[in-house]
């Protein structure tokens, strides 16, 4: 089992966690939500000799995605999304990147299906397909870690908005329930904003639950 790292970096104008998931052992890691602020992520990322290998992207919103492109040409790395969210990526209207005085498109070389399982810099991971915060927005899962990185489904003691373009109140509380409530309570909740939570705290606290 590979050791699980999580350093976790806010970035832009809505202070966005970015995290990078660093395996320990070989310094391979991956970017997950690079929202803005690519120059500096990417200095940290020489600084401490890592070896980024993939970008992960929970949706497609301009504060998870906005630096996506510039790191993977960088680094020469490929950038992972849901399939159901390649519209919100394609589309300014829906990807809100318009808030930032420009609008702008986001491009992905992966799609991933619903349950895939994938392996990268030495992680196994799950992809659970968790609508309602936009139509293709996803969590990460680490079975052997311990870990899930939420995006913005599911926050702590709280859940992702769902009043923007395409958003689903029913969907998203219907997606939490169906697929991160069934995890164990030691699993540890990466979110897409404010604070570090864990299944077992949301499952006896989160009022929307």
């Amino acid at each position: 089992m590979a050791p699980l790292k999580v350093e976790r970096y806010i970035v832009g104008p809505v202070q966005t966690n970015c995290y990078f998931a660093v395996n320990e052992q070989t310094k391979e890691t991956l970017i997950i939500d690079p929202g803005a602020s690519a120059d500096r992520l990417a200095e940290i990322l020489r600084q401490e000799k890592l070896n980024p290998v993939a970008i992960l992207l929970t949706h497609g919103h301009f504060d998870h995605a906005g630096a996506a492109a510039d790191l993977a040409e960088h680094f020469h790395i490929s950038i992972y999304a849901q399939e159901h969210e390649k519209e919100t990526l394609e589309n300014a209207a829906l990807n809100l990147s318009g808030w930032e005085g420009k609008e702008q498109t986001y491009h992905v070389d992966c799609f991933l299906r619903d349950e895939q399982e994938i392996d990268l810099a030495g992680f196994h991971i799950r992809v659970l397909f968790t609508p309602g915060h936009t139509v293709g927005g996803c969590c990460y899962y680490f079975p052997y870690q311990d870990a899930l990185f939420s995006g913005d489904t599911l926050f702590a003691q709280s859940v992702g908005r769902t009043d923007f373009p395409k958003g689903s109140a029913s969907q998203l509380i219907r997606a939490i329930k169906e697929k991160i409530m069934i995890l164990p309570d030691e699993v540890t909740v990466y979110t897409g904003h404010n604070d570090i939570t864990t299944v077992g705290t949301e499952r006896m606290y989160n009022p929307y639950l």
